[in-house]
Parts: structure tokens; C-alpha cells; sequence
């Protein structure tokens, strides 16, 4: 935890509720749960991310597919496109600093974003650490491929996880493939946590306390929201993820990338909402026209050293 001093913000039933304290982060993150966070780079897009249902938007400077095809260095957003979204849509808006850039973390505090997103999906500036979090008033977000990675980032002060997956393919296997992980690695915590020492050994295997391991199998669920991302490009996608307990997911190219951005948003937003009732998710399914998704990158076929998901993954 920060040891810094914090003005209380409010105080209700003798609970003080500070600016920048834990509860205030988390509980902001808990505010968009059972939702869809959708990637933009403009205006437009933010207004379809709203008018379809999004919970929040997240802005890049270009789209995970687009990124991954034209290559080079992806840093921030420029402040003046994160400004503009902000102006044109009243949802929250989220933004990605690089792995590790406490500058550019800083830099979108100071915008007023609602979340920050310690993103691997961006050129990684920092390969020894990622920000430490704890002093920020802003709640963030960072990715994981299972609980161990997940309770790392936890540690450093995250709000909020989400599954890597293999962002900008439109192939959701890999977010399923962390997010059996992330559940494995929960239900083995929950099996240990009566056993002190074999408790230990999973914290001392993931590299953690073992107090965060133990609140792990207390609650039965990691500490903070975890939502899916990476690869999310259809309503059963987002369904499958949901079904697989999640909280909420993150969806970008595989709306924008596609030939109906419109419906497309619209029938994810209706498939997580209504995920527990297979007529519905058909429902969403028959509101998109497969012809017109995104054509989509295989992961069988990806080389490894093309693949943006291990980023900051040993840190």
C-alpha cells in the first residue's frame, strides 16, 4: 500500500473513503462489471462504443489489428484525441500508457482519465517493472495469462485485471486459453488454502505473498474485477467469456475491423448482458452478418516472436 496521505473524500457510516485509497479504485472498477469496454481512436467510434451500450471506452492511438500491422513503436494516445473523446461522450473513458512508462501514467492522470490501462498491447518501455500504482488517485488496469501474472500486477495496486488473449486477431482462443488459467489457478489456491504450507509453495511458484494468495482462496476469485480481452470478435465470443466467469469484457478491433460496427457493437453489449440465456446470445448472434467480420490472424499460424501477448509477462 502507498504511504502516502490522502484527503479524506467522504466519509460514510465512520468509513472514510479517500481520494486515491483502494476501496475508491476498486470500487470504480466494480462500477462497470457485466459490461463492454470497447476500444476507440476518435470521436465517431466513441459515439457508436455509447450508443451501442459500452460501459466505458478506451482510447488508442490505433486499433490492436492496426498495430500489429503496420509495426513501429505504439506509445499513448496524443492528449488532444483523448481530450476530444472525453468532450464527446459521457461514458468513462480509459486510456493505455506502455508497460513501465510512469510518465505516460502520469500524464493521463493529469487528463482525467477514469482508468488507465498498463497496456502490452503498446511497445513496452520498461522491461525490469511495471508502475507501481499505489500512488496514483487513478485506478488502473493490466493484463495477465494466469494468476500468477494476475496477483503480481494486484501487489502493484491494479483495480482492475483482464486476460491478454492475442489482441488485434479476432481469434479468441488464447483469452480462453488464460482465462482456463486464471481459474485453475484460483481453484488450486482455494483447494490450499487449510494447508499453510502447500499454500506457501503456490505463493513462492507465483511469486507473491502469501497473503494474497490466502485472500485468493478466502474469496474464492481474484481481489479485483477481471474482465476478457484479446481476440473478442463475435457475440458467442463475448458469451463464451462470460460463461467462463468474467466480469465484463474488452472488444476493439473486432468491432471496428469489421463491416458493421454498428450492429456489431449493439449485439456484443446484448450477448454479455444476457450471456445466461441461450436465445439471447442467439438473438445478438443474428444480428451480425459473419461475411462482414474481420478477416482475422489465425494464432496457430503466428510465430511466437509475432506474438504481443508475453509482453511484461516474466516481470
Amino acid at each position: 500500500m502507498s504511504k502516502l496521505d490522502y484527503t479524506p473524500l467522504k466519509t460514510y457510516e465512520n468509513i472514510e473513503i479517500q481520494l486515491g485509497s483502494t476501496e475508491l479504485k476498486r470500487g470504480f472498477a466494480n462500477m462497470v462489471k457485466h459490461g463492454v469496454v470497447m476500444d476507440v481512436t476518435n470521436p465517431t467510434q466513441a459515439g457508436i462504443a455509447e450508443d451501442a451500450g459500452a460501459v466505458a471506452v478506451m482510447v488508442l492511438d490505433k486499433l490492436p489489428a492496426d498495430i500489429r500491422g503496420k509495426g513501429g513503436v505504439a506509445r499513448m494516445a496524443t492528449a488532444s484525441a483523448i481530450k476530444e473523446v472525453m468532450e464527446t461522450i459521457s461514458i468513462p473513458v480509459m486510456a493505455k500508457c506502455r508497460i513501465g512508462h510512469t510518465q505516460e501514467a502520469h500524464l493521463l492522470q493529469e487528463l482525467g482519465v477514469d482508468m488507465i490501462d498498463e497496456s502490452e498491447v503498446l511497445t513496452p518501455a520498461n522491461e525490469a517493472s511495471h508502475v507501481w500504482k499505489w500512488p496514483f488517485t487513478v485506478p488502473f488496469i493490466n493484463g495477465c495469462r494466469n494468476l500468477g501474472e494476475a496477483l503480481r500486477r494486484v501487489e502493484e495496486g491494479t483495480a482492475m485485471i483482464r486476460t491478454k488473449g492475442e489482441a488485434g486477431t479476432g481469434d479468441v482462443s488464447e483469452a480462453i486459453r488464460h482465462m482456463r488459467l486464471v481459474n485453475k489457478g484460483i481453484r488450486d489456491v482455494v483447494g490450499a488454502k487449510d494447508n499453510p504450507q502447500e499454500l506457501l509453495i503456490l505463493a513462492r511458484e507465483m511469486r507473491v505473498s502469501y497473503e494474497t494468495a490466502l485472500k485468493v482462496g478466502e474469496l474464492g476469485r481474484l481481489q479485483v474485477v477481471n474482465f476478457a480481452a484479446g481476440g473478442i470478435a463475435t457475440p458467442a465470443d463475448a458469451a463464451m467469456m462470460m460463461r467462463m466467469s468474467c466480469d465484463g469484457v474488452f472488444v476493439g478491433s473486432g468491432i471496428y475491423k469489421s463491416e458493421d460496427p454498428e450492429n456489431r457493437a449493439a449485439a456484443i453489449v446484448y450477448a454479455v448482458t444476457h450471456w445466461e440465456n441461450p436465445d439471447k446470445v442467439l438473438e445478438a448472434q443474428e444480428m451480425v452478418n459473419e461475411k462482414l467480420a474481420m478477416a482475422g490472424l489465425g494464432i496457430s499460424s503466428m510465430a511466437e516472436e509475432a506474438k504481443i501477448q508475453s509482453r511484461g509477462s516474466n516481470i
